[in-house]
């Protein structure tokens, strides 16, 4: 068994790759920190400046001199994955595409799955909120496919968005299949099952993009949060998140009362919300 021929980068590489187009939230945030982080308890110290005062000038009077405060947060690689999988023929893999590509694809999406859901569950860390029109996790809004709503709570996180001066540029919200639904129904004529992709510096197509309205870039995914029956849809700018991820490990080994091998890896990743008035929630459920 030539398990010394397994050469790693190749698989690393395409494991990275096939993350990328599997992942829908990751779309949505900001990777500044990516190359910071090599193992699992890692840490980030992200720091930002406060507020610059500016104050009136009297002429011939002494000016006053502000003391920059700064704040800092810490996003932490408190997550880690892993795959393991044994295949016949370890070099045959390597050379052969047709058996190496359905494991690592099926490894890829796996790991690609638990950070998306990983991400989304920072819904309850946005600062833009607003229970009458964005409801709470106890309370939803429904959204009717007969009243058009489902534009009335976009034109609602829009508003709430400007109001917290979050940038227009990039703006986002993910949003569950039933949602895409009632905003088709709603002939708003801006978004359709057919909209054109996306795609990210180099041509990597965006994934689960469905068009783009009231502003927002939107996005589809199975993995929206729920709280029972409430969805909570998360919208705002790729600044809210900061996201650092990477493949930590991944090696063949030779299984001692086996004719073959294995291969297993492992993935360390962290999420933070460092901008929450950068990111809010609607609280939605799906009425008829």
């Amino acid at each position: 068994m030539a398990v010394t021929h397994f050469v790693p980068e190749v698989w690393s590489s395409k494991i990275f790759v096939r993350l990328r187009k599997n992942l829908v939230y990751g779309n949505v945030v900001n990777t500044d920190y990516q190359g910071e982080i090599s193992a699992y308890g890692d840490q980030v110290k992200i720091n930002e400046i406060g507020a610059i005062t500016v104050n009136s000038y009297t002429a011939h009077s002494d000016i006053t001199i502000q003391t920059l405060e700064s704040a800092q947060k810490v996003l932490t690689i408190d997550q880690q994955k892993y795959f393991a999988f044994e295949i016949d023929d370890i070099e045959n893999a390597q050379t052969n595409p047709k058996l190496m590509n359905p494991a690592t694809d099926e490894a890829a999406y796996a790991i690609g799955d638990n950070i998306d859901q990983f991400i989304a569950s920072k819904y309850s860390e946005a600062g833009i909120s607003n229970a009458t029109n964005l409801g709470t996790s106890g309370t939803g809004i429904t959204v009717y496919s007969s009243t058009g709503n489902a534009i009335t709570s976009l034109s609602y996180a829009s508003r709430y968005a400007d109001e917290n001066n979050v940038p227009r540029n990039g703006r986002w919200m993910v949003i569950p299949p039933w949602f895409h639904q009632k905003l088709v129904i709603a002939n708003t004529g801006t978004v359709s099952a057919t909209a054109t992709t996306k795609d990210l510096g180099g041509g990597v197509l965006i994934e689960g993009f469905v068009g783009r309205l009231w502003g927002f870039d939107l996005y589809v995914s199975n993995n929206v949060a729920t709280i029972s029956t409430v969805n909570a849809i998360m919208f705002g700018d790729r600044s809210a998140i900061s996201y650092a991820g990477q493949i930590s490990k991944i090696q063949a080994f030779e299984q001692e009362k086996r004719f073959n091998a294995a291969v297993k890896g492992l993935y360390v990743y962290g999420a933070k919300v460092v901008r929450p008035s950068s990111l809010g929630t609607l609280y939605a459920i799906e009425g008829a």
